[in-house]
């Protein structure tokens, strides 16, 4: 009795125990075997791996309802569903993954540089190697295709649009004044240093709802998140003096730069073609603070520069030069902080303020203006998968400008605007497959000072084609309230827009960039005015219409020879504008047809130097003059300026650096002023508008204190 209840007993617990067989196939989607794919029932030890064939088989002790899952390198996860019981063998395909490095990525409209993108075209670095930048980044941008060299405005102007049509953001946050202070005809630089900077995106237009109120380009600089190390930077240059600190703990870290300029001791040695009275002088700084949170990164970024100079300038239309002096004053700071939380949600929201403030002399004449400005800012993104993501979000901006014109004895006069412009969008990423892509999306935008409502669709495609090489098509509407210069005498505007049209193909392998695309852009409500210049008493509309077309063409090369990285560009443009005071429809005066770049820079091993070669090529622009009868006709000569520097290893830590500007002194004009009336023989008299010097000559010493000893400042310059 005794030996059949064990034997019953035994029975049973077989039963209880009994491994069921697991088996099938794993493919992908093409019916290739995976082979190593690994299977196996979750929360258990039960599985194997496919063979050569993509077949596998185990067994398991687990009952009822179990989760297969099956993965693979270079593929999705996959998982379902099964009943152990009742399972058949079955034969199972797996998706490729998208996260991976040869996925496709949208590139029609974007132009990375440094940034944490899977393909970019320049090195963070990049942005003050090049020769003849002087460590501005806007000089340095301009060996970039679709960009102008204006070298009467130092701004950056972008495939047909003027320099305001083109915003800046810090950290996602809108810069409202990011140039320098200057006067007419002289080239100003950007606010920012590079030495913060870990790279940034250009976008000229159709890939992101995010950004508004740029009908030309969004420059997003991106500020460095975590430091290697602590350390020190000292500089010392013949236009004045540098220090920078950085100190890291474990959760948080800081870093400071100042700078201090004055042009005096150089302009005594260098002859200019300005009559400078006060040569330029400046003290700014930099900032930034950040801290690591359990799931995200707060930053806080803070800039100022204060800057003054005076000048007499000739004026064709004066007989005695007019004598120019400008104070300037810029505060600029934001707080912004990205977080994960959730099932894949990223939180990003900012907080932006600027300040403002310009004194300017013109002889007895003064000009006194200032600006207030906020951006406030929020994103959602919510990824439903590796392939689908949404974002969503809102922004807040809000301008006060005022200014007071006094001419003493005459008039006492001010104007000014207040502007708010809030804006809603949402947008969505699509990864069909590694090869395929869409985003889509549309804005929604109010301006106070405009009054109306505008809805902004925008859509890229992106096909990969081969291991190497994509192609990318987008869509996009933008609009734009008029500019400063007007809406500080005149408000019943309507908004200034475009629609972007761009066909982009790129290629990149082991250390080969190629990049061609080909836009069209159509302007629409441009403003116009009916006298010399925008004045109190003109009469404004937004009758003004034009349009852009070209294509941009850019390849690097850090491969072929060794220690040899170089860049070529070149952009051919055809535009046309009827806006401002013009009197037909003709190519604006700051546009020229070609333009050409290259840039090298070669490490000389022996010598422990660096030595960097730009030249750039721009053709002849137009300009209006009025001895003749049509419009716009006159063409300047053609734009040459060919720039070298030398960067030498005086010890590991220690580097004596030298650039020169134009080495071959090429007399470049930028266009022509004419008088107002003509002389006794019916002839407007004119003056050329050039550069303020032949050359430009910088040599610095850069010295690096760390505990790295192999770390220098080589990158920075």
């Amino acid at each position: 009795m005794k030996q059949a209840i064990t034997l019953l007993i035994l029975f049973f617990s077989a039963l209880l125990h009994a491994q069921t067989a697991i088996s099938g196939s794993v493919t992908d989607a093409k019916g290739h075997p995976a082979i190593a794919a690994n299977v196996y029932i979750e929360g258990t030890y039960d599985g194997a791996t496919t063979d050569e064939n993509g077949n596998f088989t185990f067994t398991t002790d687990a009952a009822g309802t179990q989760v297969l899952v099956i993965t693979s390198l270079g593929f999705d996860d996959f998982k379902q569903t099964i009943i152990i019981e009742s399972y058949k063998p079955q034969a199972y395909k797996l998706r490729e993954s998208v996260n991976t490095l040869d996925t496709v990525v949208i590139s029609a409209g974007t132009f990375s540089a440094g940034d944490n993108t899977k393909v970019t075209a320049l090195k963070p670095l990049d942005i003050v190697t090049t020769a003849g930048s002087a460590g501005n980044i806007i000089a340095a941008l301009q060996t970039l295709p679709g960009t102008q060299t204006v070298g009467e405005s130092g701004r950056l102007f972008v495939r047909g649009g003027e320099s305001d049509e083109t915003q800046t953001f810090v950290d996602g946050i809108r810069v409202a004044q990011p140039y320098g202070a200057t006067a007419n005809n002289l080239p100003t630089r950007g606010s920012f240093s590079p030495f913060l900077v870990k790279g940034m995106n250009l976008r000229t237009g159709c890939d992101s709802e995010e950004f508004l109120e740029a009908l030309s380009i969004e420059m997003l600089l991106n500020t460095i998140e975590k430091p290697d190390q602590n350390r020190t930077d000292v500089s010392v240059m013949t236009v004045g003096g540098g220090l920078g600190h950085t100190k890291k703990w474990e959760r948080s870290s800081v870093s400071l730069n100042l700078s201090y300029i004055n042009l005096a001791p150089y302009q005594w040695v260098v002859p200019q073609n300005v009559k400078w009275i006060k040569p330029y002088e400046s003290t700014s700084g930099e900032t930034v603070y950040r801290y690591k949170t359990q799931n995200g990164m707060l930053k806080f970024y803070a800039a100022f520069d204060r800057a003054d100079f005076s000048l007499d300038q000739n004026d064709v239309n004066y007989t005695a030069p007019i004598r120019t002096a400008i104070t300037n004053n810029n505060l600029y700071v934001n707080t912004s902080y990205k977080a994960q939380f959730g099932t894949q949600w990223t939180l990003q929201s900012g907080v932006g303020y600027g300040y403002s403030n310009n004194n300017i002399r013109f002889n007895a004449d003064r000009v006194t203006n200032t600006e207030n400005s906020a951006h406030l800012k929020v994103k959602l993104t919510k990824g439903f998968s590796s392939r689908v993501k949404l974002s969503f979000g809102a922004d807040h901006f809000v301008t006060d400008f005022t200014e007071n014109y006094n001419q003493p004895a005459v008039t006492d006069f001010t104007s000014g605007y207040n502007n708010g412009i809030t804006a809603a969008y949402a947008e969505t990423d699509v990864i069909f497959s590694k090869s395929f892509a869409l985003k889509a999306g549309a804005r929604a935008t109010y301006s106070s000072v405009i009054g109306q409502f505008v809805a902004e669709p925008r859509a890229a495609l992106a096909y990969k084609a081969g291991k190497t090489g994509q192609f990318s098509l987008a869509y996009g509407d933008f609009h734009q309230t008029p500019r400063q210069d007007y809406l500080k005498y005149h408000t019943d505007f309507n908004y200034e827009r475009t629609s972007h049209y761009i066909f982009n193909y790129m290629y990149n392998n082991e250390g080969k960039t190629f990049r061609a695309e080909a836009y069209y852009k159509d302007y629409h409500s441009l403003v116009k005015y009916n006298t010399p210049t925008a004045q109190y008493n003109s009469v404004y509309n937004n009758n003004g219409y034009g349009f852009a077309k070209g294509i941009d063409l850019f390849y690097r090369d850090s491969k072929t020879i060794k220690n040899l990285d170089y860049w070529i560009s070149y952009s051919y443009i055809d535009s046309e504008r009827d806006y401002k005071n013009y009197s037909a429809s003709v190519t604006p005066s700051f546009i020229a047809k070609h333009n050409f770049s290259i840039v090298t820079k070669y490490w000389i091993s022996d010598l422990r130097s660096q030595l960097g070669v730009t030249h750039s090529y721009n053709s002849g622009r137009p300009y209006d003059d009025p001895n003749h009868t049509v419009f716009m006709n006159g063409h300047t000569k053609s734009y040459n300026n060919l720039s070298i520097s030398w960067a030498y290893l005086l010890s590991q830590q220690k580097i004596l650096y030298f650039s020169a500007s134009n080495v071959l002194g090429s007399d470049n004009v930028f266009g022509y002023t004419y008088a107002n009336n003509p002389d006794a023989n019916g002839v407007y008299a004119r003056q050329a508008i050039t550069q303020p010097a032949s050359r430009f000559f910088f040599v610095g010493f850069f010295w690096t204190i760390s505990n790295n000893k192999k770390i220098n400042q080589l990158e920075n310059l």
